[in-house]
């Protein structure tokens, strides 16, 4: 590979750090960039920034490296959190993540870097781009281990962004990873893998939200409209959520209860569980269903907007795979409508809990052709 200036995303973790020592063994000019993203708070004891800066520096320092620290706070709040919070007021739970990798660390750092005189810019991400030969188009592929692949948060990624990128780390294992930290002397070596949003961090996440969206209590119904107690407001509830409903000691009783035992669920009015099943907005109610396999969880076709497809342009309709949550294995599925804005998929099998504000991306095989956010699915006998 020709030597180029690669800037480097430095977040203070395991994986971007390990990222800049692989390019700066391979002879690249290498440059660390930690990227700043949240103000608010910044303080507190569920996300420092600063604790994460001095990792990121002490990195840098061993690997031999400069390191800038640049401030995207104004524009995370303006392009990814203010989205954010719009979504959870409509009552859909959007992925702030995805958001955050095609406008601030693909967008903002990506012009910054290359303002820097960089020619391309790598991140830790668990994620593989591939250059195909025959179309000329770059391909976003998975990470090669199944257990930490990225590409579901990177599908908004297009050719330009792609053809700038590199993801050096998506072609090794986790431990692989680790391995080589703790062999160079990394101080972050052992670090805890980062979890949740930066802003919200490890902090329970309704009072992360209650400061920004106002309380709106309604009834929570079952699947037989019993009023089994109260929402403290439907923005703090997301579909197929169990913990947090302050029904658990409500049980099933008579044909509910039947009803139930029917579909096979043991035990059921006493030990079996509740979920969120749907949010009406329009009458402020939280419809719950007893069971994790209830039909009101189950959906086999769903509808995505705002699309954004990595080659450019909407795949063919017709058989590929695709994931409707971060974590779901690939399920079979036919693309029987798709444009620049719109896809349509029928699963072969039930999905469970397909909610409306996360994202629905397709894959043939290991490439990511790209997806959009859920805004319906065809739930059966839900009341209206």
């Amino acid at each position: 590979m020709q030597k180029q200036r690669i800037v480097v995303g430095l977040s203070g973790g395991v994986d971007s750090a390990v990222t800049a020592h692989l390019l700066k063994q391979q002879g690249h000019e290498v440059v660390g960039i930690f990227m700043k993203n949240w103000e608010d708070d910044d303080d507190s004891e569920f996300c420092s920034s600063n604790i994460d800066f001095v990792d990121a520096a002490a990195v840098a320092d061993v690997i031999g490296i400069a390191i800038e620290h640049v401030n995207f706070a104004a524009d995370y709040k303006d392009r990814v959190f203010a989205e954010f919070l719009r979504e959870y007021q409509a009552g859909r739970t959007p992925n702030p993540d995805i958001l955050c990798n095609a406008e601030i660390k693909f967008k903002a750092f990506l012009d910054h870097a290359m303002r820097l005189g960089a020619e391309k810019i790598a991140t830790g991400h668990y994620a593989r781009v591939r250059k195909n030969e025959i179309t000329g188009l770059h391909e976003l592929l998975k990470g090669l281990d199944p257990a930490k692949d990225q590409s579901y948060f990177l599908h908004r990624l297009n050719q330009t962004q792609l053809a700038s990128t590199l993801f050096p780390v998506g072609e090794l294992k986790k431990t692989e990873v680790r391995r080589i930290a703790d062999e160079i002397g990394l101080p972050n070596a052992k670090k805890k893998d980062s979890t949740g949003i930066c802003f919200i961090g490890e902090r329970p996440f309704r009072d992360f939200l209650n400061r920004y969206i106002a309380k709106a209590p309604g009834p929570i119904k079952n699947d037989k409209g019993r009023v089994l107690g109260e929402h403290v407001g439907l923005s703090f509830y997301t579909l197929g959520q169990r913990q947090g409903l302050g029904i658990g000691g409500v049980k099933a009783k008579g044909a509910e209860l039947k009803a139930l035992q029917a579909q096979g669920q043991r035990g059921a009015g006493e030990h079996t569980p509740w979920f969120v099943a749907r949010k009406d907005m329009a009458t402020n109610t939280l419809w719950v269903v007893q069971g994790h396999d209830h039909p009101w969880l189950q959906s086999t076709e769903l509808t995505a907007l705002d699309c954004s497809w990595v080659s450019g342009s909407a795949p063919v309709p017709g058989a590929m795979a695709a994931k409707a949550r971060y974590r779901q294995a690939d399920a079979p599925c036919d693309l029987v409508a798709s444009d620049g804005q719109h896809c349509e998929l029928h699963f072969a099998q039930a999905q469970w809990a397909v909610t409306p504000g996360q994202s629905a991306v397709l894959y043939d095989g290991e490439v990511c052709l790209g997806g959009g956010v859920i805004v319906s699915s065809n739930v059966q006998n839900v009341p209206a």
